[in-house]
């Protein structure tokens, strides 16, 4: 019983350690006031998105969850060049790659306007955490 229990115990603690952690590309949650870049704290990620009644705001809601932890992951790693950003940002794009079929059930699809606005988010982002990356190869690796 004690074996059990130290069992139990351990896999708590190692899950709550792990909690921001995803190996199986599931989006990590992010809250936007908890970025330490106050430039993202106050943007209004994906707006036009939100205010196109073309995408519905539970699937918005997907993809802005997805560059609020692409905003965590430089926040935690740091990226010391446009290589390691890109990195990043590539695999943030193939989970918003992943969403498609979730706009598609909801009547909608990642079309040229959602393109627009999440390459234009994807650039803000990197400009508030001072990169100067290409917007085209940020979101070299997109599907949409």
């Amino acid at each position: 019983m004690k074996n059990i229990i130290i069992l139990l115990v351990s896999l708590v603690f190692t899950s709550c350690l792990n909690k921001n952690h995803s190996s199986d590309g599931e989006v990590i949650a992010v809250k936007q006031n908890d970025l330490k870049n106050e430039k993202i704290r106050n943007y209004r990620i994906l707006e036009e998105m939100y205010n196109d009644s073309y995408f519905p705001p539970q699937s918005v809601d997907k993809v802005r969850d997805v560059l609020l932890e692409f905003c965590f992951n430089i926040e935690k790693r740091k990226p010391k060049n446009l290589d390691q950003l890109y990195e990043l940002s590539h695999t943030a794009t193939e989970k918003i790659n992943n969403l498609q079929d979730d706009f598609y059930r909801n009547g909608s699809e990642l079309e040229t306007g959602a393109r627009e606005s999440i390459a234009m988010d994807f650039d803000f982002i990197c400009k508030s955490y001072g990169f100067k990356a290409d917007v085209e190869e940020l979101i070299s690796n997109r599907d949409w």
